[in-house]
């Protein structure tokens, strides 16, 4: 059985809910990443920030990103999956919230994330296909 651990990027790193989107920015182009985990005081997951949403959210409606914590940006409940977790769990969770990275967790720690290229590395045409369709729907 393939695990979202055989499949995840590791190495990911949180980012401190009091930290800045300025400061995001900067880890994500350090890591080379679009996205990154937000972890609260406890180093539990409390949300995820994406360039998307600095962009979007921060700077298109002129807030300084200096100012303004991943914290304040994470919204909704955020989704992760176990690390022991099947494949066929991994696309579930994905397609049914219809989000593109999703965080694995091993005992209550952060060990990596899966990204819509891990998918593309270990997945059949015909599973990608099948993400890509329900992740992309129109909705």
């Amino acid at each position: 059985m393939t695990t979202a651990k055989d499949i995840m990027h590791s190495g990911a790193q949180w980012i401190p809910a009091h930290e800045t989107l300025d400061r995001a920015a900067q880890m994500m182009r350090d890591l080379n990443v679009g996205a990154l985990p937000i972890a609260d005081e406890n180093e539990r997951l409390c949300g995820i920030i994406t360039d998307r949403d600095i962009v979007v959210g921060c700077v298109a409606m002129g807030h300084d990103p200096s100012k303004i914590t991943c914290g304040e940006m994470a919204h909704g409940t955020p989704r992760w999956i176990d690390a022991g977790s099947d494949v066929g769990a991994v696309l579930e969770e994905m397609q049914s919230h219809q989000i593109r990275r999703l965080p694995v967790i091993e005992n209550k720690r952060l060990i990596g994330m899966i990204s819509e290229a891990d998918l593309a590395q270990h997945l059949s045409d015909e599973q990608i296909k099948a993400f890509c369709e329900s992740v992309y729907a129109a909705s």
